[in-house]
């Protein structure tokens, strides 16, 4: 029997959804926290998951990483990088979390990649922000995001430089990125998640105001994205090496779909909401495609 290790911080309504899917197919799914996950020299593999002994799993999927210190976090991806190395398969795997979790980051390989993204800045200080801010502000606002924040927390719309915050509130780095107006009454992006290079759920984030995350209080609605954002989501999954991903887009004033974000670890509650298929077995389905 194949055994995964599913990473997870509490067993949640996302978790219990993943266990029962590998339950399903007659598969031995180990939950188990990042932070109890060890380096151990005397052990066969010189990592230590709880519940697998002196053994290893056949992959690890990781729903979600707690918050720690730095030390913490780099611990807890430490093992993933070395569950990798060990050649265990790993969704996602450190390298793609790191590229997602750093906004700054996830905007170079967009733009690397030549994939449609707003234009973006991200500097140490309030001067060098200031700079950015007079520049920019005369054209159209900015959004200011916490390089590591989530779930639309901490987003602040800058309509002028005098409105940039101090430093300590955003750890001394500020993220500031083109505003995109939709064109609409209502505020709205799209949330499609993308497994193992396909689309397998999409949806609109509508909102009265212009945060459009559910956990804030956008409506989810369904969605049918056309070809050219299925693409676009593909390629920025692709682009920081994630098996799957929740791509954020919306059209630009001209119709055009950029991508806003890529999210490595993303929740799927309100997506399921409106999407027939089971997102958990769509995950489950594609990770033992893989091992198998």
């Amino acid at each position: 029997m194949l055994r995964i290790a599913l990473a997870i911080d509490d067993r949640d309504w996302h978790a219990r959804a993943l266990l029962k899917a590998f339950s399903a197919r007659d598969v031995d799914a180990v939950a188990f926290r990042l932070a109890d996950a060890g380096f151990d020299t005397t052990h066969p593999f010189g990592v230590s998951l709880p519940g697998f002994g002196f053994g290893l799993p056949d992959a690890v999927l990781v729903r979600s990483i707690s918050g720690g210190s730095f030390e913490e976090v780099t611990r807890r991806l430490g093992v993933l990088h070395a569950l990798r190395a060990l050649g265990v398969p790993v969704w996602n795997d450190a390298r793609a979390i790191e590229r997602c979790v750093d906004k700054s980051t996830t905007s170079f390989f967009l733009a690397r990649a030549g994939i449609p993204t707003p234009p973006t800045w991200t500097v140490e200080g309030r001067d060098a922000a200031l700079v950015i801010a007079e520049r920019e502000c005369v054209a159209s606002p900015l959004v200011l995001k916490p390089l590591f924040g989530s779930q639309g927390r901490g987003l602040r719309l800058i309509a002028a430089a005098d409105e940039l915050p101090p430093p300590e509130a955003v750890g001394g780095i500020y993220y500031l990125q083109r505003y995109l107006p939709t064109g609409t009454q209502t505020f709205r992006d799209h949330r499609l998640f993308v497994c193992a290079g396909e689309v397998v759920g999409s949806m609109t984030r509508q909102a009265e105001g212009w945060v459009t995350n559910v956990h804030q209080g956008a409506e989810p609605l369904p969605f049918a994205p056309d070809g050219a954002m299925i693409d676009l989501a593909v390629r920025a999954a692709a682009c920081v090496g994630a098996a799957y991903a929740g791509v954020d887009l919306l059209l630009d004033p001209d119709g055009r779909p950029v991508v806003l974000e890529v999210n490595s670890m993303p929740g799927w509650k309100g997506l399921q909401s409106v999407v027939p298929d089971s997102i958990a077995d769509r995950l489950a389905d594609a990770l033992l495609a893989a091992v198998r």
